[in-house]
């Protein structure tokens, strides 16, 4: 197996600083949430690893807290690297790394975090080989962290009984078009999601069928399939046989919270921009989506404030699970 970055990450996420400035946080309440359940809140100099971590959005929460963690902020993409090495943040490890092949050593980190990496298909592996669990959601370099290769390298970095947390800002407009997935509703419980998920209003509607109409048919956290690889780790059939031997713990904890984002349009523009299936475009093409994007921000139903900013509504979205203490890993990193 050979870990490579795509064209598509490479061109798209070129522009750093862009991405850098226009891509949301996290909500600090949430954050906290998160590292409680991932065992890691309150301890101090706990090692964990930011994966994917682009330029700066969880490894800057990370880095500030009072614990101060060890943070290995791991990417592939040598101009997210270095804008994140630019901001010299304490006690933050930046590295060259895919998902599938991480410079540290064996059962070294108290934790790992994916935060964003499924939402905005960062193509962090490529892998040609077949699952051990029997799951794939694409061949060559369009799969993601959701393979088995990804997990045993997640699982052979953690210490025994170490935690593994997503974490997503999935906003209104980059919802599912139309999909049977399970949704996390605001209760934090799993629900049967109904056809769509539908926006809180029509303009936010109308960016959504935007983007989706320059979908790359690549998976990300709206089309829900990342679960598969934990739940297929207990799988079998009348033609083979799974044993019973997961990596990680089962069912995963989940949570979510909505959210309320303020931002003037050109920031709007800009924030849609830096989704990777547009910042691919050019010329005439990223022209005529600049104007449909601007048409729906002068909608009757945007909401605004006396500073000109535009009110985007979504959810914090949030989920974790426990390496299983003695399980058979692989060596290697």
């Amino acid at each position: 197996m050979v870990s490579v970055l795509s064209d598509q990450a490479t061109s798209g996420f070129r522009n750093a600083s862009s991405y850098d400035t226009h891509r949301l946080s996290y909500p600090p309440e949430i954050v906290d949430t998160l590292l409680a359940q991932l065992r890691v809140k309150g301890v101090q100099h706990a090692r964990i690893v930011d994966l994917g971590a682009g330029t700066r959005k969880f490894t800057e929460l990370l880095a500030a807290r009072d614990e101060k963690y060890l943070v290995v902020a791991v990417d592939p993409h040598g101009e997210m690297r270095q804008a994140l090495s630019a901001k010299d943040l304490s006690n933050v490890d930046v590295v060259d790394g895919y998902v599938d092949h991480m410079p540290l050593e064996s059962q070294s980190v108290d934790a790992v975090v994916a935060a964003q990496i499924m939402v905005y298909g960062i193509p962090l592996v490529k892998s040609d080989s077949i699952s051990r669990f029997g799951f794939n959601f694409l061949k060559a370099d369009n799969t993601r962290f959701a393979t088995d290769d990804a997990l045993e390298e997640i699982y052979r970095i953690l210490i025994p009984g170490g935690n593994f947390g997503m974490i997503w800002n999935v906003e209104d407009c980059t919802i599912s078009k139309s999909s049977p997935q399970r949704l996390i509703m605001l209760n934090g419980a799993i629900d049967n999601a109904p056809e769509s998920w539908k926006p809180t209003t029509e303009w936010e509607a109308t960016m959504k069928e935007i983007m989706w109409s320059y979908n790359d048919q690549r998976p990300r956290f709206r089309h829900d399939l990342w679960r598969n690889v934990f739940d297929k780790q207990l799988s079998s059939n009348a033609f083979t046989i799974q044993a019973a031997d997961p990596l990680f713990s089962l069912p995963l904890g989940e949570g979510s919270a909505e959210f309320i984002h303020w931002l003037h349009p050109d920031a709007i523009w800009e924030r849609f921009h830096s989704l990777s299936q547009i910042a691919v475009l050019k010329g005439d093409e990223l022209a005529g989506v600049k104007d449909k994007v601007f048409a729906a921000m002068s909608a009757s139903d945007v909401g605004a404030n006396d500073r000109g900013e535009l009110q985007l509504h979504g959810h914090v979205v949030y989920t974790w699970t426990t390496a299983v203490p003695g399980a058979p890993i692989k060596e290697g990193g």
